[in-house]
């Protein structure tokens, strides 16, 4: 079994426990996913079964969308309603809808973030959620993010704003929203999280995991899967012989005459195989997804 099943993964999941569960309904070890969301979130987990899981880091896109609620008065130790209670505050009539919305521009564009403790990032090969754990505090890093659109949806209470946010890869929502609060002078925290949209791919073409325990016993779990093909979906198509893909599935370059430099979802016969590198007229495979034969 070879596709991409985009998951609703349902809160108090870890990624792993979704793949983990997806290896024994696929029948597979091959299983990967791409992006990983915190126990508390849910929403949009792409997950990359059989052949497919080689596609995961040559995603042309990396960006993602999230819909966060934001409490403020409140600081935790991991930055969400699922830490310690550090210290609470008040938070000031002044602090309403259009002050909120007043201070989001603030944050749009590129900058420099700080991987907060409770996080899979890796220091000297230790993750840092762990070290946290152990009451320890690691020295990071600050990695550049991105921040493309950021939107007031709407005041749920007093304290708690719902946010949208469009964000490039490795941006941790905790603390943007620890930071907005900063900004506004008051603590905040995470206190949910949906990811509506991951590489492409959105909540419309999510399955939740009783829905595809579903289609595996009523033997149509092909049905859910998507094609490797459509994570390049975005990427330049260059059509090539028989001949050409044989060449190239011996590790052999291709000359392709007047072609572009750049990279290209290669089809033979209009079957997506795999990508390929043009240089100088010459193509190269960067990776392919079929099968000798």
């Amino acid at each position: 079994m070879q596709g991409i099943i985009i998951v609703d993964k349902p809160q108090g999941f870890t990624s792993f426990d979704v793949v983990a569960k997806l290896r024994g309904i696929c029948a597979t070890r091959k299983i990967g996913h791409g992006g990983t969301l915190d126990p508390m979130a849910t929403g949009v987990l792409p997950v990359f079964v059989g052949r497919a899981a080689k596609a995961i880091s040559l995603q042309p896109r990396t960006d993602k969308c999230y819909e966060a609620v934001m409490r403020l008065g409140v600081c935790t130790d991991t930055g969400d309603i699922t830490g310690t209670v550090l210290r609470q505050e008040e938070v000031p009539p002044e602090i309403d809808k259009e002050a909120v919305r007043a201070v989001l521009p603030r944050f749009l564009g590129a900058s420099m973030q700080l991987p907060p403790m409770y996080s899979a990032v890796k220091v000297h090969g230790q993750p840092l959620y762990k070290a946290a754990r152990a009451g320890m505090e690691v020295a990071r890093t600050a990695r550049p993010i991105m921040i493309y659109d950021l939107q007031l949806l709407e005041r749920l209470s007093q304290t708690e704003y719902s946010l949208r946010i469009h964000c490039g890869s490795g941006t941790y929502v905790r603390v943007l929203l620890e930071d907005i609060g900063k900004s506004l002078g008051v603590p905040a925290v995470m206190s949910a999280l949906r990811r509506t949209q991951a590489m492409g791919y959105t909540l419309a073409q999510a399955h939740t995991l009783v829905q595809i325990e579903k289609a595996k016993s009523e033997n149509r779990l092909s049905e859910l899967m998507l094609g490797v093909e459509t994570a390049f979906c975005d990427m330049k198509q260059l059509q090539i012989t028989c001949i050409q893909k044989k060449r190239l599935l011996n590790g052999a370059a291709v000359r392709c005459g007047t072609i572009c430099d750049g990279e290209y979802s290669l089809l033979c016969e209009q079957q997506f195989i795999g990508l390929g590198v043009v240089k100088d007229g010459v193509l190269r495979q960067r990776k392919l997804f079929c099968e000798r034969k």
